[in-house]
């Protein structure tokens, strides 16, 4: 959890088996009848949550078992699975494993987004972890069974499902048999793995306050970080910065909301509204999990013992207007990478008793559910040369001109612009809209479409592709977004010492971490 209260809160890839060749918020454009075919489906889905005969057994697993689930449900559902380790383990050496879904598991197919759920990061909110082993072992069974939902869910989207960041954590907690409200919150070298990422919100607010056009990808940027992250840390600053994903969800618990950036005070306030560019769309993602969630965002949902009233906003709020967090997961996805994540506080009980897993589980199968089916609003597309050769890391940046009324129209540059791929494909998550979406790249010259923005449900996003001519003029290379740029940044956070692993490698693999980003950002980064 997000706790503030909490005392902690005060203070990429190795495959397993072989190497990689890698909206609901209740009111959707299309009319009643749209809205409750989404909803007929979903209640379908809440139905089929527990089947006869499953050999799924709703309790806490260990980290020994949690392997076991995954390569279980691999080997019952080869054709669409795979698992994967991250490229570092845990502080006591548990791989941090993931298991991966979709048509084609073991490597990313242009067009098809991919998707992320992470839970477990702080080691003692413990809900998230069992529901990602359920989902996986759910999207398995259900495609044997033929649902066409899923089926359909699978073809569309790579799903990546990361039951633990924190095993050490767990263990910690489940040892202690859950005494004290932080226990098993910190990773093994007791550091919260949420406070631990670069802090790249105030290197943001910084490029803002001195009109430095840079707006994206921001560890580009950064020289020198002011600690060494943890060995879980790095492993998925990794993992976030090679990977193409473009949305995701961080599981927490403690409280019942979903949490979205910014998290961190733009004006050092506590409890200060903090938006980001793109402040509408992270308002309708946390209300499509919200709205599909039985309890969460419901008026009649009671607040957790010393917390807010959350279902009053719809079961959402902005990071940093709930309280300040600097170092988090959740907006360095946003700011280093074309990931929009968000957080979600599962509940008031961190580690709640087995015996309420299965209803905990009926309660969020919709909502996660319809939460992966937000991957494909907005638009995406392709982005090639003259000779339909792919450019990776071109810059995709959009206008909202959606129309007011019948004299006026929206005229607001979106700033934070997404990248293409190596394989030329870019995702843009969008509300319901017109925009206009222009692609640049050194040596090319920049190209502009409009685009109208649906979001049906249950369909796939809008498609503009772009083939860009050469530029053959003095000027090219220059792209403008960051030319006005010179120099790099170093991260300070005074108050905390510079920490040296013991083996005297801070400087290596912090030089890694940029090297995997640069890799990337130009095509050639670690697949997944």
């Amino acid at each position: 959890m997000r706790d503030r209260n909490d005392a902690s809160a005060a203070a990429a890839a190795t495959a397993v088996r072989a190497p990689y060749g890698p909206v609901c918020s209740r009111r959707w454009t299309g009319g009643a009848m749209a809205q409750l075919r989404v909803v007929t489906a979903l209640a379908a889905i809440a139905a089929a949550a527990v089947s006869p005969g499953e050999t799924f057994v709703f309790r806490h697993h260990d980290n020994t078992e949690l392997l076991e689930i995954l390569e279980d449900v691999h080997s019952r559902c080869p054709d669409i699975s795979d698992v994967y380790e991250l490229s570092e383990t845990s502080v006591r050496g548990v791989p941090l494993a993931v298991i991966v879904l979709g048509k084609q598991p073991s490597k990313h197919t242009p067009l098809v987004p991919e998707f992320r759920y992470i839970a477990n990061m702080h080691g003692n909110e413990v809900l998230g972890r069992e529901l990602l082993l359920k989902l996986a072992d759910y999207l398995c069974e259900e495609y044997r069974k033929d649902n066409p939902e899923v089926i359909r869910l699978l073809a569309r989207t790579r799903i990546h499902l990361m039951p633990t960041m924190n095993p050490d954590g767990w263990d910690i907690a489940t040892r202690s048999e859950h005494r004290g409200y932080v226990t098993g919150r910190a990773n093994a070298n007791r550091v919260d793995l949420n406070r631990d990422f670069p802090d790249l919100d105030r290197l943001a607010y910084r490029l803002q306050e001195h009109q430095i056009g840079a707006n994206n990808h921001l560890m580009d940027l950064v020289t020198g970080l002011d600690h060494l992250p943890q060995p879980e840390t790095m492993a998925l600053m990794r993992y976030i910065v090679d990977q193409p994903f473009v949305l995701s969800a961080n599981m927490h618990g403690g409280d019942l909301v979903a949490n979205y950036p910014y998290d961190e005070s733009r004006t050092g306030s506590p409890t200060d509204y903090s938006k980001s560019p793109d402040d509408n769309t992270f308002r309708h993602l946390a209300l499509a999990y919200a709205q599909s969630h039985a309890r969460m965002g419901d008026p009649k949902t009671r607040a957790c013992v010393g917390s807010h009233n959350f279902s009053s906003t719809g079961g959402i709020t902005n990071g940093a207007a709930w309280y300040t967090v600097a170092g988090g997961m959740q907006d360095f996805n946003y700011l280093a990478s074309n990931d929009f994540e968000i957080t979600l506080e599962l509940g008031c009980d961190k580690y709640p008793p087995k015996s309420v897993l299965e209803q905990e589980w009926k309660d969020n199968l919709p909502a996660l559910i319809n939460f992966i089916w937000q991957v494909h609003t907005g638009v995406k597309g392709l982005v090639t040369d003259s000779k339909n050769r792919p450019i990776g890391g071109a810059i995709v940046h959009v206008k909202n001109i959606t129309q007011i009324n019948d004299t006026m129209s929206r005229n607001h540059d979106i700033n934070h612009d997404v990248t293409t791929f190596r394989d030329g494909d870019y995702y843009r998550l969008l509300t319901p809209g017109e925009y206009e979406v222009t692609v640049s790249a050194p040596g090319y010259l920049s190209q502009k479409q409009r685009v109208n923005v649906v979001n049906a449900p249950q369909s796939e996003a809008a498609v503009a592709h772009f083939k860009l001519e050469d530029d053959t003029s003095a000027t090219a290379g220059v792209d403008g977004s960051q030319a006005n740029f010179e120099g790099g940044f170093e991260l300070e956070r005074p108050s905390v010492p510079e920490q040296v692993d013991e083996n005297g490698l801070r400087a290596g693999r912090l030089e890694a971490v940029r090297r995997s980003w640069i890799n990337s950002l130009y095509g050639t980064g670690r697949s997944y």
